[in-house]
């Protein structure tokens, strides 16, 4: 079957995924709390839970933060559902920002809060997920789509 912006689609599958098997690996193989480091004193695999967004925003906010990530999710399905036929850099951006909210999202619902473990000691840093990274590299990849003309894919 062909779907109108299927990269959108893998992607945001694709990372989906790769979040929440990420989070599965590290509730069952960590202790709450618990750390083990990569590279000492840089970086460390820290499991600890957030009931907020990033940098603990809005702690203890769970309900909005769920329906939030819902409202997006949603919203950015039918976008490539019903909406123009994206570019390269809007498909890589909307599908990285959905699996993330998804993933998120996921948690909010279930758990009543995001796990969260990467940890970058050297900076203090707070600790963060895939789900995290995902996002932040869609609204890059959307922000780099406004300087580079791309055909769509």
């Amino acid at each position: 079957m062909y779907w109108k912006n299927r990269f959108f689609w893998i992607v945001g599958l694709v990372t989906f995924v790769l979040d929440q098997l990420t989070k599965y690996l590290v509730v069952k193989t960590f202790n709450i709390k618990e750390t083990f480091a990569i590279i000492p004193g840089v970086f460390h695999f820290t499991y600890v839970t957030n009931t907020g967004a990033a940098f603990s925003l809005f702690s203890g906010n769970v309900e909005s933060l769920r329906w939030l990530s819902l409202i997006v999710s949603l919203a950015l399905m039918a976008m490539a559902i019903w909406g123009l036929r994206l570019n390269f850099w809007e498909k890589l951006g909307y599908g990285c920002i959905l699996g993330g909210a998804m993933g998120n999202g996921i948690d909010r619902f279930i758990l009543g809060y995001v796990v969260d473990f990467l940890d970058f000691n050297l900076i203090n840093f707070p600790v963060f997920n895939l789900a995290d990274v995902f996002i932040n590299t869609g609204i890059l990849s959307l922000l780099i789509g406004t300087f580079i003309t791309n055909p769509s894919k």
